[in-house]
């Protein structure tokens, strides 16, 4: 790349990142001020994912690369690798100190947005030469778009997608020319394996894109096909050899917990051309925002007589119809990979702010559009804020910023068309034009941020309350003896990998059909629709499970929004059986509506008594259909029953939201919510002496209470049922990312149960016999055994991934024999003559 070439990437790289940083400073947003950035997702799953990488990168996490043994009791890690830390980028956390993982994630996310403006900025001189400064300044509008501040900076795995759609098609135009085979076979596997979802995405769009390139340049018809041929082997051999990743993602959602299944709705007309401008923000609209610099020019496209008319018309056209693709439904499919998203339903919009930009590129470097193409863009720009201004996306401060910004904006092109290429003029031209991107970008940015708070749930960054966590787990950590369960009162939904142990919280994409099921019988609670598992504070799955110890820590203030506990967290302990049992006699009856009879069946021991319930209202009066939260009468309702003296009380009420409080005991929290999140079982505290139970209950919205809610657990059971397994369960358990070695009593007969979700990919094998697919018990991992057995090894192999490396290695192979084959060929070449023929030389003289 020549000088000014390099001079336009930093000049892209630096607009960028300072209109980002001062956005956020200016919303007094981390790092730059006390509010928390970790909103939505960035708090649940990816700064905790990030975490666990870090301690991966530093040989301190429990697993490897295929199981996450911190996570729903033993997940497979690969398909979250792929999904969330497959950038070259997330590597950089090992960089920092493990406390300051926030600010990790947060230096990965400006360094993406500085990248995507470089290579947008590279991406646009090797379409067209034009003026360095011009290149850079449409480089960091690229970047800095609507979807990378609305929805992809707190997804940051999205942002690979941002910088890989100007790579795939610097790819297609290395197709085009004949060059670079190789590199590009490189940067399609590298945007595959970086973010799968959105190079997906971005791919088509490069599609698009050569697709134009070759209808505006008209090759002849043989040389065309060659074009198409060099970009799909190059695309595939690029997508084969990220298989392993990939293929491994794919098997995984396959296996994962079904979301919620969603058809498309456009939103309105006003709302998309809302988005054009600057600091609108909605939730489920495409964030189209470019910059107002951008938006004049790719408007002033098809007034521009300096540009080509094939030129002007190619683009404008595939702009309208890539905006129009947006709105309707077959097409949303198309750019979804034939699923709709759960969350917003326009991920697709960097593709086509990326064709806004490639178009305002296309009209200044062919030099700055006089007013003949400025005054009809100026027209359609007020129309467009005028069908606009009926939205509800946009916001106060939307029309102060984008006055400004238009002012800059036509300022800046009608002096550059005025002033030429230098002088004071030209001077002033560029710093209106690069003043308006800066502005009306961290206005953007500002606005965003601080409505992200507003809407969005949001988490409290790494501080005293996730240290006290940490050290209390590594004070009782003993795995695999014994798993370290971090408690139900989470911090984020990924407690396990943000703060250690090793638990049954869990909050993933790829988060296993088994696992939230499974858990969901024995009466456990999830957010996101099932894919959120959370933990399950109760003795009996401890003891399945194997949870020795358990961190006990007081509501998060920052989720509460209420002063710090007076109570500090702390530490409670178990005797529990190893992670290997045997059943001698197993209970084979399926799971029923029961979570307490659940509990039991897997177990093999009665220890709960279910008693019948009275729901009664204010006025004592029972409620036949136990509803709670629907009216006056119900709004502080009371549950009586009775349960044995001394036996610990527990209550099960998946569907209720609000607190429940056992006489004078403390109130316990329920949160249920319409199909979004179930509520978990729950300890309320002792029955007395009388056995007379009082639950009085406080809702917070409608909700129920099951026939079967109360549960008296007898602890006393319980440790007989406890010690009867860990006598006769392994003696000895070592466990290595995705192998798990059980040493058994000798003449061990019936079923071994690894305490581990059997989710796809377990294999196992009882003493000196061959491996085989792992059975099922109830949920769990489990293996026949015959009276010689006296081992047990079971090893994990993520679904897809010998495929994937199969495809992989081929795709490998193939790259190799054609690389090999072109150096070939180069080698055979009849090099050119190094003199002159005297016919030659005849010629040349005259």
């Amino acid at each position: 790349m020549s000088r000014p070439g390099r001079a336009a990437c930093l000049l892209a790289a630096a607009l960028a990142v300072t209109a980002f940083c001062a956005g956020d400073a200016l919303a007094r947003s981390y790092p730059f001020g006390p509010r928390t950035r970790s909103v939505n997702d960035l708090g649940n799953q990816f700064v905790p994912f990030h975490a666990h990488l870090w301690d991966l990168l530093h040989g301190r996490a429990e697993g490897g690369l295929l199981v996450n043994w911190q996570s729903g009791y033993g997940a497979s890690f690969l398909p979250d690798l792929g999904t969330y830390l497959g950038s070259p980028f997330a590597l950089l956390v090992a960089l920092f100190p493990r406390d300051e993982i926030d600010l990790a994630v947060y230096v990965i996310t400006v360094l993406k947005i500085a990248c995507a403006a470089a290579v947008m900025t590279g991406l646009l001189l090797a379409l067209r030469p034009g003026r360095w400064w011009a290149a850079g300044l449409l480089g960091a509008s690229y970047a800095l778009c609507g979807w990378t501040l609305a929805d992809a900076d707190y997804n940051p795995m999205w942002l690979d997608g941002l910088i890989a759609l100007p790579l795939l098609c610097l790819v297609g135009e290395w197709a085009r020319t004949g060059r670079r085979f190789l590199p590009g076979v490189l940067v399609v596997a590298l945007a595959w394996t970086a973010n799968f979802y959105t190079a997906y995405m971005a791919t088509l769009g490069a599609a698009l894109v050569l697709l134009l390139r070759l209808l505006l340049t008209r090759p002849p018809r043989r040389q065309a096909l060659a074009t198409a041929g060099r970009a799909a082997l190059t695309t595939a051999l690029g997508t084969g050899l990220a298989a392993p990743l990939v293929l491994t993602v794919y098997f995984g959602t396959r296996h994962a917990y079904p979301g919620r299944a969603r058809a498309f709705s456009p939103v309105p007309a006003e709302d998309v051309l809302a988005r054009l401008l600057p600091t609108s923000y909605g939730w489920g609209s495409p964030a189209l925002y470019v910059g107002t610099t951008a938006l004049l020019l790719a408007l002033a496209l098809p007034f521009h007589r300096a540009v080509p008319g094939r030129v002007r018309a190619g683009w404008t056209a595939l702009v309208l119809l890539a905006v129009l693709s947006l709105q309707w439904a077959p097409t949303h499919l198309v750019w979804h990979a034939f699923a709709t998203p759960q969350g917003s339903p326009y991920r697709q919009t960097f593709v086509v702010c990326g064709l806004l930009v490639i178009a305002a590129w296309h009209t200044l470097s062919h030099g700055p559009p006089g007013p003949r193409a400025l005054v009809p863009a100026a027209a359609l720009f007020a129309l467009i804020t005028a069908l606009a201004g009926r939205s509800t996306v946009l916001r106060p401060l939307t029309w102060p910023v984008l006055l400004l910004a238009v002012a800059g904006a036509l300022g800046g092109l009608a002096l550059l068309a005025r002033a030429g290429r230098r002088g004071p003029l030209a001077g002033l031209a560029v710093a209106l034009l690069l003043g308006a991107q800066a502005g009306e970008s961290a206005a953007t940015t500002a606005v965003t941020t601080r409505l992200h708070l507003a809407r969005l749930d949001d988490y409290a960054p790494w501080g005293e309350r996730q240290e006290r966590q940490s050290a209390l787990i590594a004070e009782a950590e003993d795995w695999p003896r014994h798993r370290t369960e971090p408690g139900r009162e989470q911090t984020v939904g990924n407690d396990p990998l943000l703060v250690g142990g090793e638990g049954a919280q869990y909050y993933s994409s790829l988060t296993s059909d088994v696992l939230s099921r499974t858990l969901t019988a024995l009466g456990g609670g999830w957010t996101s629709r099932g894919r959120s598992v959370q933990s399950l504070d109760n003795a009996v799955t401890d003891v399945l499970f194997s949870v020795g110890a358990r961190v006990h820590s007081p509501p998060d203030p920052h989720q509460r929004h209420s002063p710090p506990a007076a109570y500090p967290a702390r530490l409670t302990r178990r005797d529990v059986p190893p992670l290997v049992t045997v059943r001698p006699r197993p209970d084979h009856r399926p799971f029923g509506d029961s979570p307490y009879r659940n509990q039991e069946i897997l177990l093999g021991s009665r220890v709960y008594t279910v008693p019948p319930l009275t729901v009664r209202d204010d006025s004592g009066r029972p409620l036949p259909d136990r509803r709670t939260g629907a009216g006056t009468a119900r709004l502080r309702p009371v549950i009586t029953a009775r349960c044995p003296a001394g036996t610990q009380v527990h209550l099960w009420a998946p569907h209720y939201s609000g607190t429940a409080r056992l006489a004078d005991g403390t109130a316990t929290l329920f949160n249920a919510r319409d199909n979004r999140s179930r509520a978990a079982m729950a300890p309320l505290g002792t029955a007395p002496a009388s056995g007379l139970l009082t639950v009085r209950l406080t809702p917070s919205r409608p909700g129920s209470i099951p026939p079967g809610a109360i549960g008296c657990l007898d602890t006393g059971r319980l440790r007989t049922a406890a010690a009867r397994l860990t006598a006769g369960g392994a003696r000895d358990v070592t466990v290595s990312d995705g192998t798990v070695h059980a040493r058994l009593p000798a003449g061990s007969r019936g079923l071994a149960v690894l305490a581990v979700p059997r989710i796809a990919g377990w294999r196992c094998a009882a003493g000196d016999g061959p491996q085989r697919p792992a059975g099922e018990y109830h949920g769990l991992v489990a293996v026949a055994l015959d009276p010689a057995s006296t081992s047990l090894t079971c090893t994990f192999h993520p679904p897809g991934l010998r495929l994937g490396t199969a495809v992989g290695g081929a795709s490998l192979l193939v790259l190799a024999v054609l690389t090999a084959a072109a150096a070939l060929r180069r080698r055979r070449a009849p090099l050119p003559p190094t003199t002159t023929s005297p016919r030659e030389r005849v010629t040349t003289a005259h």
